[in-house]
């Protein structure tokens, strides 16, 4: 290589530090597995009281050493800087933020229940308040240490419906009534997010630090047949995303593969939106 670095050791991850916050979520795992997995020692943090069901098995494999697990609340700024200093004190300088902690809402017969014209100020806050706001206090926290070291990266967590509108037919066979909707806070969130994402990435960039977004498509779960069947129809590859899928994107924007690459929303949809 001219550069005299090959490419594979690019994604590498050793030595560094990455923090995922939300990570006892349905996503959470996912990242922290793909960020140890590349060599990362990695801080998973979770709101106190929440299941770490889903880390134990990979702090079994990787060991305490390697994935630290603690507690943050995004939405409290005291909160963030507690956990900035419990991973100073614990892991070490972060390298990496994966802003990941957020509220959304699957499709399901029991959600909450209202026409577009129902739908209440209050349905908005606490959505905005983790998915936006959160990520933002959160980036202010840990930025802190990359901007006095000259180096880091940002990665936000995004998602299909920062770019485009629910297809509510994907829905309609779900019996509710009124029939079920996505809530239209979600997508608000995701997409102020990523328009965010550019906003600190012009910001920081002169810092030397990085920030991008990563936004899955449907990612393959609990959702019922019927459902999947309509979603996998409007998808170019012709399935929804397995958790495998999405691993790899996150290691390239946190990693030196993508040290050129700042400002930029992944969309990891399966061609979703090309269409």
């Amino acid at each position: 290589m001219i550069s005299g670095k090959r490419p594979a050791s690019m994604f590498r991850l050793d030595g560094t530090v990455a923090v995922v916050t939300g990570a006892g979520g349905r996503l959470g795992p996912v990242w922290t597995e793909a960020l140890a997995d590349a060599g990362a020692r990695v801080v998973a943090l979770d709101l106190p009281g929440a299941s770490r069901t889903r880390l134990a098995p990979l702090v079994e494999r990787y060991g305490g050493d390697r994935i630290a697990v603690g507690d943050v609340d995004v939405t409290a700024r005291a909160s963030l800087e507690r956990a900035l200093s419990w991973c100073l004190a614990n892991a070490g300088r972060p390298d990496v933020l994966v802003n990941n902690a957020g509220i959304d809402q699957p499709p399901s017969a029991e959600a909450p229940a209202y026409t577009i014209e129902q739908v209440p100020p209050e349905a908005w806050h606490r959505v905005l308040e983790v998915n936006l706001i959160g990520a933002f206090q959160a980036a202010q926290v840990f930025a802190g240490p990359m901007l006095e070291a000259g180096s880091g990266v940002i990665v936000n967590i995004g998602s299909l419906y920062a770019s485009v509108a629910p297809d509510q037919r994907l829905y309609d066979h779900i019996p509710q009534t009124p029939p079920f909707l996505k809530p239209p806070a979600y997508g608000a969130s995701k997409a102020a997010l990523v328009n965010l994402t550019k906003y600190l990435a012009a910001l920081w960039a002169p810092r030397g630090v990085r920030v991008n977004a990563l936004s899955p498509g449907g990612v393959l779960g609990n959702q019922d047949a019927e459902f999947r069947r309509k979603f996998t129809s409007r998808v170019p590859l012709g399935r929804m995303a397995d958790v495998e899928d999405l691993g790899g994107p996150l290691v390239f924007l946190a990693s030196e593969a993508s040290r050129y690459v700042t400002g930029v929303e992944l969309r990891v949809d399966g061609g979703y939106t090309a269409w």
